[in-house]
């Protein structure tokens, strides 16, 4: 048994190697923590220059989308402008068949022609003009309207009873695109000399 005392023994005593390996210096504990608030610090420098990146790409993807959204924007507004000037050349170039539709209606050997032919011809005629309308075209220039050197063209003056400065003949209609004159009306306008003294 006493051996076994001897061995109790032996395990209660501290051991010299174990209390050298544990270092209580306190400079050191004071350097850990100079250690920890510079890393600290550099955390917070990399968190500041983490924010600072994130605002600029933020600021930089919305430039973009704003960019992309424009440059959408712009090519739609391109592409319905070439589509308007694709159709105000396709419209140019029926107007002059419309013109003599009206020529030939107008000339004394119309009402010489059979009359079923004439009516084939003035139903074509009705459905260019009407295909027209579709697209937002209409035809001005009537008799009697005021003369506007906007939409009309005087090539013509007449000598007729009745009010100066309105249209007595249209020689030759125009046509407008909504509000945009495609083509100005010919017209001969009144003189009436005997109405202006």
């Amino acid at each position: 048994m006493i051996s076994n005392e001897h061995a109790d023994e032996k395990d209660t005593e501290p051991r010299e190697d174990t209390v050298q390996d544990i270092n209580f210096e306190p400079e050191e504990e004071l350097g850990n923590i100079g250690s920890l608030q510079a890393k600290l610090k550099k955390i917070k420098d990399d968190l500041d220059v983490c924010k600072k990146e994130r605002v600029e790409y933020l600021d930089g993807w919305q430039r973009c989308k704003a960019d992309s959204i424009n440059s959408r924007k712009e090519a739609l507004s391109m592409a319905e402008r070439a589509g308007n000037r694709t159709r105000d050349a396709l419209i140019e170039d029926i107007i002059p068949a419309l013109d003599s539709f009206d020529m030939a209606t107008a000339s004394d050997t119309w009402s010489k022609m059979d009359p079923n032919w004439r009516k084939g011809m003035e139903n074509v005629r009705s459905q260019l003009t009407a295909a027209l309308e579709k697209h937002g075209v209409r035809a001005f220039g009537e008799s009697g309207d005021a003369f506007d050197p906007a939409a009309h063209e005087a090539v013509q003056e007449i000598e007729e009873a009745g009010e100066p400065g309105k249209i007595a003949r249209v020689l030759r209609r125009g046509y407008r695109i909504d509000e945009r004159i495609v083509r100005p009306a010919h017209v001969a306008i009144n003189i009436n000399r005997e109405q202006n003294e």
